[in-house]
C-alpha cells in the first residue's frame, strides 16, 4: 500500500535493545516493578495476618514484635499502599502509606506515611525487617510501646505508659463530656471520641510531629481536618499527661469537654473561623453549667481590664501562638470566651450556635464573620467590638 516503508529486522532489535531497560519487548515488568509488585503482595498478606490477629501470620511476613504493641487496638481495617521502592542488592525500603480504622469511631481510613525496611532471603522472598514512620511524619501510638485500651459509654481511650485506672479516669471524663457538648451544639455529630494518653510530652509530640516544646503547659490537643465531612476519620484527642496532672478537678473537666468540642464542631469550622471564635465557643461550652464567674476564668484579662488596658480588637489568629507570652496567650483565650459568652447572655445560645455554622459557611476569611454577625445577629463588627469592650468592663472591670 502506498506510503509504507518496511523496517528492516535489525531496526526491530536496536529499538528493543534501547527500551530494555524500561520493559521488554514482550511487556513483562522490569525488575524494578517486579520488587515493588512482591512487596505490595508481602504487605498484603502483612496486613491481612493484623487483621486476623494471628500472630504467626505477621510473623511469617517478618519482624512481629511490634504487633504485640497495636495488638489490643480494636481495628476495622488496615492496609498498606506501596508509592516506592530502593532497593540494594538483598535488601531494600519501601514507601508506603498506612491506611486504618479504629472500629466503631472512624468512620474513613486515618493514613499514615511509613518505610519498610526489607531484605531477601536465599529463596528469593522478601520480608520486613522493621517498620517506621517516614521522615518527618507523626507516630503512631503503637510505635511508642504496647497500646493498652479502655472503653466507655461514649469514648475509647488508647494509652501507652499509663494504668488501666488512669486510662478509665480520661474515659469518664470523656463520657460526661460528650452529652455536655451534644447539650450546648446538637446531635448532629458521631458523640464518641478517641482520646490518646501517651507516656510524656514528648510522647504526645512525637505523636503530632511537633518539637515537645511547642506543647509544654498545654494539656491536650485535638488533631482533624476543617471544614471536614461526616465521614471524615475520628479526631484524636492527645493528651499531654505531664500537663494533665497539674490540673484541678474541674480544669481536667474542662479540657476535655473544650477538646470534645472541637470534634463536634469540626465539619462547621473552615478556614473562615477565626481562631476567637473556635477556642472561645470550645472553652464557653466546656465552662457552660459550672457557676464560674468570668473573673473567676479570665484572671489575666480581668487584671487587664481592670487596669485599664481593654482590649482595642478581637484577638488574631496569631495571638494564639504558643510562640508569645503565657499571659497573652491567656489574654487571646479569655477574650474568645468572653466574646462567647457576651453573644449566648444577649442573643441566646441557639444564636451562638448559629452564628458559629453561619462563619464556617464560608471558604475563605475576609467577610465571612461580618457576614454572619450581620444576618445571625443583626450588627456589625465595629457595633460588635464596642458592645464587647463594654461588657469586658461590666464584668470585670
Amino acid at each position: 500500500m502506498a506510503g509504507r516503508r518496511r523496517v528492516p529486522k535489525h531496526g526491530v532489535v536496536v529499538l528493543c535493545l534501547l527500551l530494555a531497560s524500561l520493559v521488554a519487548c514482550g511487556g513483562r515488568p522490569t525488575s524494578t516493578d517486579s520488587v515493588r509488585a512482591d512487596v505490595q503482595h508481602l504487605l498484603d498478606r502483612r496486613a491481612a495476618a493484623v487483621l486476623d490477629r494471628d500472630k504467626a501470620a505477621v510473623a511469617g511476613t517478618g519482624a512481629a514484635g511490634w504487633y504485640e504493641d497495636v495488638s489490643a487496638v480494636p481495628l476495622a481495617s488496615w492496609a498498606y499502599k506501596v508509592t516506592g521502592v530502593h532497593r540494594t542488592g538483598a535488601t531494600a525500603t519501601a514507601d508506603a502509606e498506612l491506611r486504618y480504622q479504629v472500629q466503631g469511631y472512624d468512620q474513613a481510613p486515618v493514613t499514615a506515611a511509613r518505610v519498610l525496611d526489607l531484605s531477601r532471603d536465599a529463596s528469593g522472598r522478601w520480608y520486613v525487617v522493621r517498620e517506621k514512620p517516614a521522615r518527618k511524619a507523626s507516630q503512631q501510638l503503637w510505635d511508642q510501646g504496647e497500646v493498652t485500651v479502655v472503653r466507655g459509654k461514649h469514648s475509647i481511650v488508647l494509652g501507652v505508659g499509663q494504668s488501666g485506672e488512669r486510662l478509665h479516669f480520661f474515659a469518664d471524663l470523656a463520657d460526661r463530656a460528650v452529652p455536655a457538648v451534644s447539650d450546648a451544639w446538637g446531635t448532629e455529630w458521631s458523640r464518641h471520641v478517641v482520646v490518646l494518653v501517651p507516656r510524656s510530652l514528648e510522647g504526645m509530640a512525637e505523636l503530632l510531629g511537633s518539637p515537645a516544646s511547642s506543647y509544654r503547659g498545654i494539656a491536650a490537643v485535638t488533631t482533624g481536618e476543617t471544614g471536614a465531612p461526616a465521614r471524615a476519620p475520628a479526631d484524636r484527642i492527645i493528651v499531654n499527661p505531664d500537663a494533665y496532672g497539674l490540673l484541678g478537678t474541674l480544669g481536667r473537666q474542662v479540657v476535655l469537654t473544650h477538646e470534645t468540642t472541637h470534634v463536634a464542631t469540626r465539619a462547621d469550622t473552615t478556614a473562615a473561623t477565626p481562631l476567637w471564635l473556635s477556642e472561645g465557643y470550645a472553652d464557653w461550652v466546656g465552662y457552660r453549667g459550672t457557676g464560674r464567674t468570668p473573673a473567676e476564668v479570665a484572671p489575666e484579662l480581668r487584671e487587664a481590664v481592670s487596669a485599664g488596658r481593654v482590649p482595642t480588637a478581637l484577638p488574631s489568629d496569631a495571638d494564639f501562638g504558643f510562640d508569645g507570652t503565657a499571659s497573652g496567650l491567656a489574654v487571646s483565650y479569655e477574650s474568645g470566651w468572653m466574646a462567647c459568652r457576651m453573644i449566648a447572655d444577649r442573643w441566646g445560645e441557639a444564636r451562638l450556635g448559629a452564628f458559629y455554622r453561619a462563619v464556617g459557611t464560608h471558604t475563605k476569611r475576609p467577610g465571612a464573620v461580618e457576614e454572619a454577625m450581620a444576618k445571625v445577629l443583626d450588627t456589625d463588627l465595629k457595633a460588635f467590638t464596642a458592645a464587647w469592650q463594654e461588657y469586658l468592663r461590666d464584668q470585670l472591670g
